[in-house]
């Protein structure tokens, strides 16, 4: 089987994110620019995010401040979001089970997906940290999205873009890849995925299956 992560790998979407999140925060008081949520909290859930801020700045958030980015998020999604390029053909050559697992709510991979026209690649097999106790870098969500597709970790590949997902990968005995197309990748992304255990690096989705059968022989 093979895992995609959501934001930044199938949807190009982290830069929108993280444009609305630190807007959102500045707006409430707390200047937290969109560089340094890209470099601290990609691919972490955002109720993770949120209490690191509040610890990091002694200060609590407005009441509902959660609730006010999701809205603010996917109003913005469905104005702007984009599929990675080449993401529905990569999809289509693969073969064999595939599921989303991703730190976002359920609403928002839905969205992102069918806003893109993703979803009919994946659909029931949606699975959201919001499921589990502990967010990535934990393994726990990729552990449930093995357990529901009654798939063994160790027949699983992971394609993420953050370095907390490919520390979850390795962490639940799966092989990860990194992927480093999406617009908000930056110079060193590629070797901080390494470093976290990425097995094999995918610049543009037409190679990933490729890659994939060079790993795996799948």
């Amino acid at each position: 089987m093979v895992i995609f992560d959501c934001n930044g790998v199938l949807v190009d979407s982290e830069q929108l994110a993280t444009r609305v999140m630190s807007r959102e925060l500045m707006h409430a008081g707390f200047a937290v620019p969109a560089d340094v949520i890209a470099r601290y909290f990609t691919g972490r859930r955002t109720s993770d995010m949120l209490a690191q801020i509040e610890a990091a700045s002694g200060r609590k958030l407005p009441a509902g401040f959660a609730d006010t980015v999701a809205r603010a998020t996917l109003d913005c999604f469905r104005r702007e979001l984009r599929a990675t390029p080449f993401v529905a053909e990569a999809l289509r050559w693969l073969r064999g089970p595939k599921c989303v697992a991703s730190s976002s709510p359920r609403d928002r991979i839905r969205l992102s997906l069918e806003t893109t026209d993703l979803i009919r690649f994946f659909e029931p097999n949606l699975f959201s940290a919001s499921d589990v106790t502990r967010g990535k870098p934990a393994p726990d969500l990729f552990l449930l999205a093995a357990a529901k597709m009654r798939i063994h970790p160790d027949d699983c590949i992971v394609v993420e873009d953050a370095t907390a997902g490919v520390a979850a990968a390795v962490a639940a005995g799966m092989t990860p890849i990194g992927f480093i197309g999406g617009s908000h990748a930056s110079d060193y992304l590629e070797t901080h995925l390494r470093q976290a255990g990425a097995r094999a690096i995918v610049r543009d989705m037409r190679s990933l299956k490729a890659t994939i059968v060079d790993l795996r022989g799948w």
